[in-house]
């Protein structure tokens, strides 16, 4: 894992690279953009902002779109309202469900409701998982868990490496309403066995998200999962000038390259505090891509065709 010294270095050798990026060509690009992985406010973690603020600075950058992902709510029911206030301004705003204990954790019931009030989204456990707590015990930076009350550690399959028969439930749910299923933080050996049955049961969106970041993927399962239909999010936040900063550019163009442009995406994964916006970590990722030798083409592809083509947008 990263050391402060190498986050230093990375941060140093992104603002060395994006210095040389033509702004106007980032700024074209980011104009339709969408950013899937939007962590505003309110939250039990600081937020930098709310969500009505990144729509509107998101609305300000040309984007075309917004999901917004909490670790322990659904904003899905509050997207009417905010339509109502920012449905002029050109942006589509989607969220969705993460399968925490504080959310309900696998309960049928619940993902039911929510994909009936508008989810698009519904996530596999992320701060409550059990692959997520043993990674943050080694000090793995995923989502903190502060202030909450210690709950039962989450995976989608017994002691058998069967899926729960409630999981079923949950993945028949999300293929009737034909939203995405999100690997969340669990471990790769359990997104093989949760898609390798979603697929079963008719679910066409998969989504991974940052996947070699607790997640204990190897490149290799990177590809097989990105051929099995799977979209593959990079993380800006752990790539950019930001303290989540983990990564060497050479590594996010090897981390896109093992799915292949064709099945990546890059999400922002930002709005904490002292980070930048999603907004800027969006357009610091494209500025990064282009100087790393992605062309326009192919970052368009990542920040804008293949997420507008999972949320059901280019349909």
């Amino acid at each position: 894992m990263a050391t402060a010294d190498d986050t230093k270095r990375n941060r140093e050798e992104v603002r060395r690279l994006i210095a040389g990026v033509d702004e106007a060509l980032a700024a074209s690009i980011l104009r339709g953009a969408l950013d899937l992985h939007v962590h505003s406010g309110p939250s039990t973690m600081p937020r930098q902002i709310d969500h009505l603020q990144a729509a509107e600075e998101a609305a300000a950058a040309g984007m075309r779109g917004l999901l917004f992902k909490d670790h322990h709510y659904s904003v899905a029911p509050f997207i009417p309202l905010m339509e109502r206030v920012l449905g002029d301004r050109g942006v589509s705003m989607y969220s969705g469900l993460v399968l925490n204990n504080s959310t309900g954790g696998f309960n049928p019931f619940v993902v039911d409701a929510q994909l009936k009030m508008g989810a698009k989204l519904i996530w596999m456990p992320t701060a409550q998982a059990a692959n997520h707590v043993r990674s943050a015990h080694r000090k793995v930076r995923l989502a903190s868990n502060v202030a909450l009350k210690s709950s039962p550690l989450l995976s989608p399959v017994d002691a058998y490496g069967n899926i729960l028969d409630e999981v079923k439930q949950i993945l028949d749910s999300i293929a009737e309403f034909d939203a995405i299923l999100s690997s969340g933080h669990l471990h790769v050996w359990e997104i093989w066995r949760l898609f390798e049955e979603a697929k079963k049961r008719g679910v066409k969106r998969l989504l991974i998200n940052h996947p070699m970041y607790g997640l204990h993927f190897t490149y290799d399962d990177i590809r097989d999962l990105a051929n099995m239909g799977a979209l593959v999010e990079q993380s800006a936040g752990m790539y950019v000038d930001s303290r989540f900063n983990v990564y060497t550019p050479q590594e996010l163009k090897e981390h896109i390259l093992a799915a292949g442009v064709e099945h990546s995406s890059i999400g922002s994964d930002l709005g904490q505090v002292d980070n930048p916006s999603p907004v800027e970590g969006m357009r610091q990722a494209i500025k990064l891509c282009l100087a790393l030798g992605f062309t326009e083409a192919e970052v368009r592809t990542m920040v804008a065709d293949n997420p507008a083509r999972l949320v059901g947008l280019a349909e």
